[in-house]
């Protein structure tokens, strides 16, 4: 159901979706997808949700064990890109369905994307401090901002059938968030 939904969201958005495009999509009845979801709302949540959850358990786990920032920093715009990639069309509707969700779903949600912000603030937060890069603490929040929107606009734009691969695109624009850095 939840994968019937993404595809249904990706081609003609949350809005102009029923609850039959996607019960359809599953090979299900209309009224299937009630005994699944409360709402057409709740799938969008879940479909956010797990996809937050998947990104945010895919930086945690690239930075986990490696003690340079600068390696960190690399290994986390690498796995944040790759993910939005790999996944491209689930990552469109997480990244740009938002403002459909619930405020309670929106802020449980929200609450997941200040995760995945605070582990990118920590990794250039440590290389500020040990000098691994030429910012100024200041700077960590705006930097963090601009690679994290790298990373999500690959959604918007990549193909499966495109010139470049998940892996391509991510390893350069883990090359690229380095220099933005101003890795010493």
């Amino acid at each position: 159901m939840i994968d019937a939904a993404v595809e249904a969201f990706a081609e003609r958005g949350f809005h102009a979706t029923t609850t039959r495009d996607i019960a359809a999509r599953a090979g299900m009845s209309p009224a299937a997808l009630y005994v699944h979801h409360a709402s057409k709302e709740q799938v969008l949540y879940e479909v956010s949700r797990l996809g937050h959850e998947g990104a945010l358990a895919a930086v945690r786990d690239a930075v986990e064990g490696i003690d340079s920032p600068v390696d960190r920093l690399a290994a986390y715009v690498r796995a944040f890109t790759w993910w939005h990639a790999e996944h491209h069309t689930r990552a469109r509707i997480v990244q740009y369905e938002l403002d459909s969700l619930s405020p309670e779903h929106y802020q449980e949600v929200a609450a997941m994307r200040r995760e995945i912000d605070d582990v990118l603030r920590g990794v250039l937060l440590a290389g500020v401090r040990d000098r691994s890069f030429d910012l100024e603490e200041d700077d960590v929040p705006g930097t963090a901002v601009a690679l994290l929107s790298l990373g999500i606009d690959v959604s918007r734009w990549f193909r499966d059938d495109g010139s470049r691969s998940a892996p391509d695109i991510a390893e350069r624009y883990a090359e690229l968030a380095v220099r933005m850095a101003g890795a010493r």
